[in-house]
């Protein structure tokens, strides 16, 4: 046996993850703001790239429901192919990828707050801001009961409990430190930190700086002058009211089930968490990316909803005419921004072309649901679209994910169309949400006289074709909040 050395050529296939592929991954999981802002970002940085101005005339899919498989056309097989990026050995874009993150600050990408990035008018004579430009900012939540403390009180002393109060507040409003360490470390009179807590708790939002939820609801209840003494003893038996033994409460409390029913109807009406939702963004409203209509013949038009797609175009007479003239650095910084403007333009076409193709799919799938309502739901996992429109598995869960359709039963993400399947007699699966739907029916048509168990929920849906277990339906029953059985007793024993 002899060492040395020698040449030897080895062919091995590999996927080799450049930046433009990794981006084009997450352009398809993007939400159609988070699309706006990066090509917003792109047009800032990119000398090529303009917003396409020509009217735009809105393709449509009609969802074959009758079909088997739903019609694929050449475009959209070709934009899902790897050829459309452009450098062909990146691989396919429906490759799985174990290793990825998130587009951040490390990665270039920033997410501006707002979307449209129109520049402004050059004329002083016209006002072109936005209503969010002229409102008024509000203020935190922290600075809102400042400014309170320097108002309620006059004390140097008072105003400086008052502000370490503040800063030790939690999110939710409450405030867990004792008084006595408080005034332990600001080496004041523990009565005076308590009595100017108990003034803050009066502040607006009222209830905040409270130990207890009972105490927190006490203080609400106070400002509405509604604290009386029945009040009070609801208060203290909160654990009766969760385990909702009514009897126990009207015996504590002293009153009637018409007083109770009104004194319970008052608490609900309280804040548990009064500083909870005041430093809360306000809610952007969900824009789908997907429209979907009735045809004429019965079946349902699909289309990409105009708002969502960014238009774009690459500025090729710019670049031809820059490029004769610049000098070497310059040409290849064209060249570079040339080859990213192309490969935005058909990466937004392939992302575009990839939902409603997957849409479509859905849409046949789902059409019981679209025509009868969630009773009609059928399980669906993501290998079933991925088998039929020839994409991988996290392609579909990426392309399905923050994705919102427009259909007459309302706005939903088509992940809810994703529902694992619950075995029935005669081979034939239910879907999931389709038995909690069942469920919650049974549960609201239900007589006072006849409550039904867990127990008889499985024998009346076993009867109904759904092999499913007790445990589960318990589950379901509380997600969906519903209280047990005994507890249901006790509340129409009480409204009879």
């Amino acid at each position: 046996m002899s060492l040395g050395p020698r040449l030897e050529f080895r062919q091995s296939q590999s996927l080799v993850m450049t930046p433009q592929l990794r981006q084009a991954i997450k352009l398809l999981q993007f939400s159609n703001l988070e699309v706006a802002a990066f090509v917003e970002e792109e047009l800032e940085r990119n000398p090529l790239l303009e917003h396409d101005e020509r009217p735009e005339i809105v393709g449509e899919r009609p969802a074959p429901d009758q079909q088997d498989r739903p019609q694929e056309s050449a475009d959209s097989a070709d934009l899902v192919a790897a050829s459309s990026m452009p450098d062909a050995g990146e691989g396919p874009l429906d490759a799985e990828f174990d290793g990825y993150e998130a587009l951040g600050p490390a990665d270039g990408l920033s997410m501006p707050s707002s979307a449209s990035g129109s520049g402004g008018s050059q004329s002083f004579e016209t006002d072109d801001r936005g209503l969010e430009d002229i409102l008024e900012t509000r203020v935190s939540l922290r600075e809102h009961l400042g400014e309170q403390l320097r108002l309620a009180f006059a004390e140097r002393v008072d105003r400086l409990i008052g502000a370490h109060l503040i800063a030790l507040l939690e999110p939710s409003g409450r405030l867990s430190v004792e008084s006595e360490v408080i005034a332990q470390l600001l080496g004041a009179d523990g009565v005076r930190v308590e009595h100017v807590r108990q003034r803050m708790m009066a502040f607006d939002p009222v209830g905040m700086f409270a130990r207890t939820l009972p105490e927190c609801l006490a203080a609400q209840l106070r400002e509405r002058n509604r604290l009386d003494p029945c009040m009070v003893a609801l208060l203290e038996n909160l654990d009766h009211l969760g385990r909702r033994d009514m009897k126990v409460l009207m015996a504590v409390c002293r009153v009637d089930w018409d007083d109770l029913q009104q004194m319970i109807a008052e608490i609900r009406a309280l804040d548990p968490k009064p500083g909870a939702n005041w430093d809360v963004a306000a809610l952007q409203p969900v824009i789908p990316d997907v429209l979907m209509r009735a045809a004429p013949g019965g079946d349902w038009i699909l289309e990409l909803n105009p708002e969502t797609i960014p238009r774009v175009l690459v500025n090729e007479a710019f670049y031809a005419r820059v490029s004769k003239s610049a000098e070497r650095e310059a040409k290849s910084f064209l060249t570079e921004r040339l080859a990213t403007a192309n490969w935005l333009v058909k990466s937004l076409q392939q992302r575009a072309q990839t939902i409603l193709k997957v849409a479509s799919e859905i849409v046949r799938r789902q059409d019981g649901f679209f025509r009868h309502g969630v009773s009609h739901l059928r399980p669906l996992i993501l290998r079933d679209i991925a088998d039929v429109v020839s994409l991988h598995e996290s392609t579909v869960s990426r392309v399905t994910a923050n994705k919102y359709i427009a259909t007459p039963r309302g706005i939903f993400e088509l992940k809810y169309f994703f529902t694992t399947a619950i075995a029935g007699s005669g081979g034939e699966n239910h879907s999931a949400e389709a038995v909690r739907h069942r469920i919650r029916a049974m549960v609201g048509a239900e007589a006072p006289d006849d409550v039904l168990s867990d127990d008889a929920i499985v024998a009346t849906l076993r009867r109904e074709g759904v092999d499913i277990a007790r445990r589960t339906v318990a589950k379901y029953r509380e997600a969906l909040r519903i209280p047990s059985s005994v507890q249901r007793k006790r509340e129409k024993a009480l409204m009879s």
